[in-house]
């Protein structure tokens, strides 16, 4: 399993997306208003836009809230301007990681970064140090009980999907960028539930983990997670489920 999709399996075990709903919220309003100035306020047209708020809905944002946060992304509300900014780094045993934030200071950002990293043994590398180890794919993500595997299966690659494979009790589909849309939109009109769908970055190889090495990667992950300017952070590990 990619160290992102195994990242995104141990969240979901640990309930951590409930647990931090506020943080969430915040990460996810961020993304929609960048979106939305980026790209404009209408997701037909916007697919970073569309992505975010099939995000935001997942995650039950009131449509309230949803709406600011587009409206302060066009200018119709006053609001910050986040600059977008990723980081490199390992972690302990040579683990790769990637960072994405969005900040209105990245002094501050680069610091808690820097402090994440460094307090268990990682370090922050310089641009381009382990970006070339990471692809950037489509990745649904789908409870077995919600879909046949067959059905799925044969849904998701005839609209276009590179992958399809089972992870425990998860079907994860894994397409190019530019036929994520479709992909999705294909799960979505079959009536088939999806438990996430993004844009990510894939490794290409993994590094595996294990005993207290892996304890300390799950704690570099969650503080890295917990810093109210990263969006979404990326690495090569691969560890046992147990």
């Amino acid at each position: 399993m990619s160290g992102h999709s195994k990242w995104s399996t141990i969240k979901r075990k640990k309930g951590k997306l409930d647990a931090a709903r506020g943080k969430v919220f915040t990460k996810l309003i961020r993304e929609i208003t960048t979106a939305a100035r980026n790209g404009g306020g209408d997701e037909g047209s916007n697919p970073r836009l569309r992505t975010a708020l099939v995000a935001a809905k997942a995650a039950n944002m009131p449509l309230s809230n949803i709406e600011k946060a587009i409206k302060k992304g066009t200018g119709e509300l006053p609001g910050v301007v986040y600059e977008e900014k990723s980081y490199e780094g390992y972690g302990p045993g040579g683990v790769a990681i990637m960072i994405d934030t969005l900040t209105d200071n990245t002094n501050r950002t680069t610091a808690e970064v820097r402090h994440a990293l460094t307090k268990f043994g990682g370090n922050l590398g310089e641009t381009g140090c382990v970006a070339w180890m990471f692809e950037s794919r489509g990745l649904i993500a789908v409870s077995v009980d919600a879909a046949n595997e067959e059905t799925l299966m044969d849904l998701v690659l005839e609209a276009g999907a590179d992958d399809f494979s089972q992870e425990g009790d998860v079907f994860e589909v894994i397409t190019m960028p530019d036929v994520f849309d479709a992909v999705k939109s294909a799960v979505e009109s079959s009536g088939i539930e999806m438990l996430s769908s993004e844009l990510t970055k894939i490794p290409q190889n993994t590094i595996k983990v294990e005993g207290k090495q892996a304890d300390v990667i799950i704690r570099v992950m969650d503080l890295l997670d917990d810093i109210e300017d990263v969006q979404q952070v990326y690495a090569n590990f691969d560890m046992d489920d147990e």
